[in-house]
């Protein structure tokens, strides 16, 4: 793989194309906020003026971008803007790893075979930590020949690679799992801030419930509660990490898959309930696991 293009250079995106270039690859970049850029120039990657110019000859496409309607202007051009499928040659794997509606990675899949060209869905779940260890899941939705051909790119910012389906089962995949991560970070939430209540102390209740039945992964990974965990968003102000408006999102996307297969979801629709309005509230831009806001007592 002589060049990869890296599109969409975000929270997540940088340290994933960081990770290409630790692993010394040939890195074009491109993002809409030159700040982005400038530090993986820095890093020896080479910045593009535009999408199309990063991807233009480029062995391997990867995107990081907000939602699906990004993805298809981009990838299928917007009125007189051409997109990306306009600009690469017949062998170039594109692999878009935004969390999007599936039924948008499915059109610009089918779009890009009409030309002969392989796209692959492959969001990740594993935050900003995982971006910056090079330790991400990546969750691929496409044939089994793109998922073989993008082994070696994923593989420099993944440690989990996993083929889930054809094109776009990546993204129900990967919805599924974040719905299943907000009900554990608002039941997390709950269940501390009750014991704190008491009179407990978070971290015991923690070790605790780590090792009994109720253990899951906010315990592990990512404590909600201040003064818990060091490392983590809740003892930093709850600054950085993943965005209550993209919790938002993408408890939005797992109401429109559940409607579309008439799915029984109601976890997942009281927790989309709760971070609406937690982010109605002034809080979309801090991390997620600030619900636990919601539950702690009034300040007088």
């Amino acid at each position: 793989m002589s060049t990869v293009a890296f599109i969409g250079l975000g929270n997540m995106g940088s340290p994933m194309a960081a990770n290409l270039l630790k692993a010394g690859m040939t890195v074009r970049v491109f993002d809409l906020v030159p700040e982005a850029m400038k530090s993986l120039a820095d890093q020896g990657a080479f910045v593009s003026s535009t999408a199309c110019g990063a991807a233009a000859g480029a062995s391997v496409v990867i995107t990081m971008l907000p939602a699906g309607k990004h993805v298809k202007n981009l990838y299928l051009g917007n009125g007189s803007d051409k997109g990306l499928l306009d600009v690469v040659a017949g062998d170039t794997l594109l692999i878009d790893c935004s969390t999007i509606d599936a039924q948008s990675a499915q059109l610009v899949a089918a779009e890009a075979a009409k030309s002969g060209i392989e796209f692959m869905d492959a969001p990740v779940s594993g935050g900003t930590a995982g971006a910056a260890a090079g330790s991400l899941t990546f969750i691929c939705g496409g044939s089994d020949a793109a998922f073989e051909r993008a082994q070696p790119v994923l593989k420099a910012m993944g440690m989990n690679i996993f083929h889930a389906g054809g094109p776009g089962a990546g993204q129900v995949a990967k919805i599924c799992n974040n719905m299943l991560l907000s009900v554990l970070m608002v039941g997390t939430s709950e269940a501390l801030q009750m014991g704190v209540d008491h009179g407990l102390d978070p971290k015991v209740l923690s070790d605790i419930m780590k090792v009994s039945s109720g253990g899951n992964w906010t315990l592990e990974k990512y404590n909600p509660c201040p003064g818990v965990m060091e490392t983590v968003p809740s003892s930093k102000g709850y600054e950085g990490g993943f965005m209550v408006d993209l919790m938002v999102k993408d408890l939005g996307l797992s109401q429109e898959a559940a409607l579309l297969s008439n799915s029984s979801t109601p976890m997942g629709a009281l927790a989309r309930s709760l971070y609406v309005n937690h982010a109605r509230q002034g809080n979309g831009r801090r991390d997620f696991s600030s619900i636990f806001e919601q539950f702690a007592p009034l300040k007088k």
